[in-house]
C-alpha cells in the first residue's frame, strides 16, 4: 500500500511553490497552519472519481470507510459537481491508484480520545487530489478544507486552486453549545448545525438539555421528567441515539448536560421531593436567574440522580459529561432552616460562622462526581464548581472569565474557555475572535498549559427559537472555530471578515438557514413585495442590544413570546454597518494624507467620496419609503423612530462631507451642536440600537 500511495505522489509530483496567495485563493476558514498556493487549478469534470485507502479491512474501518463515503457523497460532492445528481462512483481497492480524488488513512480514529490526531496534508495539482491523514478524524477535516477550495465554473462544474495544505488543530476540544432547554431545538436544527461545525473544523457538540425552562432527555425511569419538565417537547433516547449517530460520522462529539443544583425547575416541577423548600413549582416560563435549587441534603436527592445517570449515561458514549453548576447563589439553602443547620453541623461555614454555601455545593459536587466516575463519565462543571475539596478529575468550564480557567489549571484540573465567545450577545465576529486561551502572557507553567484543552462558543436560546438561532450562530462561530484550530499569531481581524464574507454563502448550502430565515421573516414584517426593499435597508443597520439588555428594555419576555419582531430579523452584527465603518475610516486616512490642491480630485479619493455620499443618501430617502410600513403594522410601529434618527444622522455626516470635500474645517459650534444631537439619537428602540451610527459619529467629529 505503501508502494502504490509513493507512486501515486510521483503522479502528482508537479512542485507547488509557496508565494503570495492570489485573493480569490485564500478563502480558507479556519486558516491553515500551512498553505503554499501555484499558479494552476483543477478542473473536476464529469467523469471525477475518487478512492479509499486503509492499511487493512477491518469491522473499524469499514465503518469510518462508510463515514468517509458519506462526508464525501453528501458534503463535498454537491460543492463540486453542483450540476449532478447522480451518486459518484468510487473504488476503495485498485491495483493503482487512478481516481481524481485519492483518500488515505492509517487507521480510524477515536471520536472518545480527547487530543486524537486529526492532522492532515492535501495536495490539489493539474492532475489530480491526494488527502492523507493518520486518521479518518484527519480526512473529514480535510474533505472540509476541500470543499472551501471549490469556485464553480459556468458550465456548471468547479475548479481547486493548485496548493499544498498542511494542517492540524490547535486544541483538542473546539465546542458549540447548543441550548435546546429554554428553546427546544428539532433534529433538523441540530443536524444542519452539525453540519456547520463539520465545514468548520469544530468537534464538540455541548448539547444543554435541561434548565428551569425545559428538561429534554426522555426518561423511562421518571416520565415526568420530560412529560412535565419538557412539557411534550423533549428528544427521546432513539432520537438521541440518532444525533449522537449523525455528529460522529462527521467526526463531532456529543456531551450531554444536565444543569444541577441550580437552573433546575424543570425536575422539581416534575419531582417536588428535589426542592430545597416546601414550594411546588411549574416549569419557568420567565428568564433570568431564578435561584431555585435541588435539596443536597437528602440522600433521596442522590439516589434520583444516580439512577437517572445510569439510564442516560449510556446514550452518549463520550467520555465527558457536563452537570452545570452555575448560577446557584444558596440562598434556598440559607434560608431553610433545617439545610442551614444541616450546613453548620457538616462545618460548611464562612470565616464568620455563617453558612457556606459553596462549600456545601462542593460536597454536592463531590457526590455527583463519584456517581459519574462510576458510570465511566468524567464530570465537567461550570467554574462555579471549582473550590477546595474538588478532585482534579473534574472539568472546569469558564465563562466568568480567564482567572476562573488559570485557577483551575494551576489546581489540576483540565479546562475549557467559554468567556469571549458568548456569540448570544450579538457582539461582534471580531470580539470572539481575539480572546485567546492561552495567550502568550497565561501566568502558567507548561506542564500547567496542556490542561488547556480548549473552548466552546455558547448559543444559549433565550432569545433564539428554532427558526431563528441559525442566524445567531452563524458564521461568527467560525470566528472562534479558527480561534481554536488556527495557529495563534493568525489574528488579521480585516482578513477574517474578509474570508468569513466567503464561508457565509458555503454554509448556506449545507442546510444551514442564517440567511434565509431572517429574509423570511422580514417578507413576512413588510406585508408586501414592494415594502420589502426599504425595510431590509432599515433592518441592515440595526443590531439586537448587546448582553442580556433585552431583558429590561420595557418588553417583558417569556417562554411563550414569539420571537417574530425586527428586532429577530436584525443580523446579530451588521455587515453594512461594519462595511460602511471600514470606508468612513478609509477616507479619513486619506483626508489626512492627500495633498490638499488635489484632495479628492484623483480617481481614488472621488470614488471613496462618492460611495459615502451615495449610501447617506440611501438612508436619507428610505424613511419616507420604510415609515408607511412601519407605521401601518403593530409589530413594527416601534422601529420608526430609528428610521427617523438614521436620516437626521445621514444628514448631518452629508453636512460633513460636503465640507471635506471642499476642505473646509467644521466651527466648533456645528460641530458640537452635531455631536449633541448624535448623542441624543442613541436611544434604542425596539430592543434594538442602531449599529451605523458610531462611524457616523466618526465622521462628523473628524478633524
Amino acid at each position: 500500500m505503501r508502494f502504490l500511495l509513493s507512486v501515486f505522489a510521483l503522479l502528482l509530483s508537479a512542485p507547488v511553490y509557496a508565494q503570495p496567495a492570489p485573493p480569490d485563493s485564500r478563502m480558507l476558514l479556519p486558516a491553515p497552519v500551512q498553505a503554499n498556493w501555484g499558479n494552476s487549478r483543477f478542473t473536476i469534470k464529469s467523469d471525477f472519481t475518487w478512492q479509499v485507502f486503509t492499511p487493512t479491512q477491518t469491522a473499524a474501518s469499514q465503518a469510518t470507510d462508510s463515514a468517509v463515503a458519506e462526508a464525501v457523497e453528501r458534503l463535498v460532492l454537491p460543492v463540486l459537481l453542483p450540476g449532478r445528481t447522480k451518486t459518484v462512483s468510487r473504488r476503495r481497492t485498485s491495483p493503482l491508484p487512478t481516481a481524481a480524488l485519492v483518500l488515505q488513512y492509517g487507521r480510524p480514529g477515536s471520536l472518545l480520545t480527547v487530543g486524537e490526531d486529526e492532522s492532515y496534508t492535501l495536495r490539489v495539482t493539474p492532475m489530480g487530489v491526494a488527502l492523507n491523514a493518520p486518521t479518518h478524524l484527519g480526512i473529514l477535516r480535510g474533505l472540509a478544507t476541500l470543499r472551501e477550495l471549490a469556485s464553480p465554473t459556468k458550465s456548471g462544474g468547479s475548479t481547486l486552486p493548485e496548493v499544498d495544505v498542511m494542517d492540524a488543530p490547535r486544541f483538542p476540544w473546539r465546542g458549540l453549545l447548543l441550548d435546546g432547554a429554554r428553546h427546544f431545538m428539532p433534529l433538523s436544527v441540530i443536524k444542519r448545525n452539525l453540519d456547520g461545525m463539520w465545514a468548520t473544523k469544530l468537534n464538540v457538540l455541548h448539547w444543554h438539555l435541561s434548565d428551569d425552562q425545559g428538561f429534554r432527555v426522555e426518561s423511562k425511569l421518571f416520565p415526568r421528567l420530560h412529560l412535565v419538565g419538557g412539557q411534550g417537547q423533549y428528544y427521546t433516547q432513539q432520537q438521541i441515539r440518532e444525533v449522537v449517530r449523525y455528529a460522529g460520522r462527521r467526526g463531532i462529539r456529543v456531551v450531554p448536560e444536565l444543569d444541577m443544583p441550580g437552573h433546575a425547575t424543570s425536575w422539581l416541577a416534575a419531582y417536588p421531593r428535589l426542592a430545597s423548600n416546601d414550594s411546588t413549582y411549574g416549569v419557568a416560563t420567565r428568564w433570568g436567574v431564578l435561584n431555585i435549587a435541588m435539596d443536597p441534603t437528602r440522600e433521596t436527592t442522590y439516589s434520583f440522580i444516580d439512577s437517572l445517570l445510569s439510564e442516560v449515561t449510556p446514550l452518549f458514549p463520550d467520555p465527558y459529561f457536563h452537570v452545570g453548576g452555575d448560577e446557584n447563589d444558596g440562598r434556598q439553602w440559607r434560608r431553610n432552616p433545617r439545610i442551614a443547620a444541616y450546613m453548620k453541623q457538616q462545618g460548611y461555614v464562612t470565616e464568620k460562622g455563617l453558612p457556606d454555601k459553596h462549600a456545601l455545593q462542593t460536597a454536592f459536587n463531590r457526590r455527583v462526581l463519584a456517581m459519574v466516575t462510576k458510570y465511566q463519565k468524567r464530570m465537567v462543571g461550570w467554574d462555579e464548581i471549582l473550590g477546595p475539596g474538588l478532585p482534579a478529575e473534574a472539568v472546569i468550564q469558564s465563562w466568568r472569565g480567564k482567572k476562573g480557567l488559570y485557577d483551575a489549571a494551576k489546581a489540576g484540573h483540565q479546562a475549557i474557555l467559554s468567556n469571549g465567545y458568548y456569540i448570544d450577545l450579538n457582539l461582534t465576529a471580531a470580539s470572539h475572535y481575539l480572546p485567546d486561551p492561552l495567550p502568550q502572557d497565561a501566568p502558567l507553567t507548561p506542564e500547567q498549559q496542556k490542561l488547556i484543552l480548549g473552548g466552546e462558543a455558547t448559543m444559549w436560546a433565550e432569545f433564539a427559537d428554532s427558526i431563528i438561532v441559525d442566524s445567531r450562530i452563524w458564521p461568527r462561530a467560525a470566528a472562534v472555530a479558527e480561534r481554536l484550530w488556527t495557529p495563534a499569531q493568525v489574528r488579521d481581524v480585516p482578513d477574517m471578515y474578509r474570508r468569513l464574507a466567503l464561508l457565509s454563502p458555503q454554509l448556506e448550502t449545507l442546510g444551514l438557514q442564517h440567511r434565509k430565515a431572517p429574509a423570511q421573516l422580514l417578507q413576512q414584517l413588510a406585508g408586501s413585495p414592494a415594502a420589502v426593499l426599504p425595510l431590509r435597508t432599515l433592518a441592515q443597520v440595526l443590531e439586537p442590544v448587546k448582553e442580556y439588555k433585552r431583558h429590561f428594555q420595557g418588553f417583558k419576555y417569556s417562554t411563550l413570546t414569539p420571537l417574530n419582531r425586527l428586532v429577530d430579523a436584525a443580523p446579530a452584527e451588521s455587515d453594512v454597518a461594519r462595511e460602511f465603518g471600514a470606508a468612513v475610516d478609509k477616507l479619513l486616512a486619506y483626508n489626512r494624507t492627500a495633498p490638499t490642491a488635489t484632495r479628492f480630485r484623483d480617481a481614488g479619493g472621488r470614488q471613496q467620496l462618492n460611495a459615502l455620499q451615495e449610501q447617506l443618501q440611501l438612508w436619507q430617502n428610505n424613511d419616507a419609503l420604510v415609515q408607511p410600513t412601519l407605521q401601518q403594522n403593530p409589530l413594527l410601529k416601534e422601529y420608526a423612530p430609528l428610521s427617523t434618527t438614521l436620516k437626521t444622522a445621514a444628514t448631518l455626516a452629508q453636512e460633513r462631507l460636503a465640507m471635506l470635500e471642499k476642505g473646509q474645517t467644521p466651527t466648533p459650534a456645528w460641530q458640537a451642536a452635531a455631536l449633541k444631537q448624535l448623542d441624543a439619537l442613541k436611544a434604542p428602540a425596539g430592543q434594538t440600537e442602531l449599529a451605523v451610527l458610531p462611524h457616523l459619529r466618526r465622521l462628523v467629529e473628524a478633524k
